[in-house]
């Protein structure tokens, strides 16, 4: 096979999977991993890729500010947000204080919670809602509701947030970067994320596969300040960084 066609394969593998590996590569090429390492130094150099060790994954752009509905997100990666939800429905102890953020894998993760002798609070309309009605004891703080994630934010929210001391924190992220940390399209709302992060022991960030090295304007943590929570990490720097737990390897 020609440099050219490897070079192209690799790169459509690499737009179409966010990160992959040397093996993955050389599997799919049918080569040798020697000759992939050379391929991805070569396309590294050119700038169409970044080359990690073991691997390569596509070149991060700042994915503005535009944001997909709720009812949009939740069709998106359904099968792998369900697992994560289920996963961490499961980390909920008695009597632990947990704040629950807006956004579409956390809600799928109210849909799991058994434990009803734990206190939830959560920014998400729709979460308090489910948390409600099932019987759990559930606060929502105050503030103005964005409608496109049906969350509240602003500086109301981040007040109400401030006398609070979480056990547990379960965040959503629309982005996962090494560099820039976990982003989000919307200041007020990065700025409740944040808020809530600061106030909790634990914070578990849910994030697919997809998520991952996807930079939004603004970062709301580092990575090592959360623990990840995601269907499959193909690209091993982010366990450098912090704790990752995949739930379907």
């Amino acid at each position: 096979m020609l440099n050219e066609e490897r070079y192209r394969i690799i790169q459509e593998l690499i737009e179409e999977k966010n990160t992959v590996t040397v093996a993955e590569l050389a599997k799919v090429i049918n080569t040798s991993e020697s000759t992939i390492r050379r391929d991805l130094t070569t396309l590294d150099e050119l700038g169409k890729i970044r080359k990690f060790f073991g691997g390569a994954t596509k070149i991060v752009k700042n994915e503005g500010l535009f944001e997909d509905s709720v009812s949009v997100r939740e069709q998106m990666m359904s099968k792998e947000k369900t697992e994560i939800a289920k996963y961490c429905s499961e980390l909920i102890n008695d009597n632990d204080f947990v704040f629950i953020d807006a956004g579409t894998t956390t809600s799928r993760l109210v849909d799991f919670i058994k434990n009803d002798k734990a206190t939830y609070i959560t920014n998400g309309i729709t979460h308090g809602r489910k948390l409600i009605h099932k019987g759990f004891n559930t606060y929502i703080i105050g503030g103005k509701i964005k409608p496109v994630t049906e969350a509240i934010i602003g500086a109301e929210g981040i007040a109400n947030l401030s006398n609070f001391n979480f056990s547990k924190a379960f965040m959503g992220a629309n982005g996962v970067d090494i560099n820039a940390g976990y982003t989000t399209p919307d200041i007020e709302e990065s700025l409740v994320k944040e808020a809530a992060v600061k106030k909790s022991y634990h914070s578990f960030v849910l994030v697919d596969s997809t998520k991952f090295n996807r930079v939004f304007p603004v970062s709301f943590a580092e990575v090592k300040k959360g623990i990840i929570i995601t269907d499959k990490l193909t690209d091993n720097r982010y366990a450098k960084e912090t704790v990752v737990k995949e739930v379907m390897r």
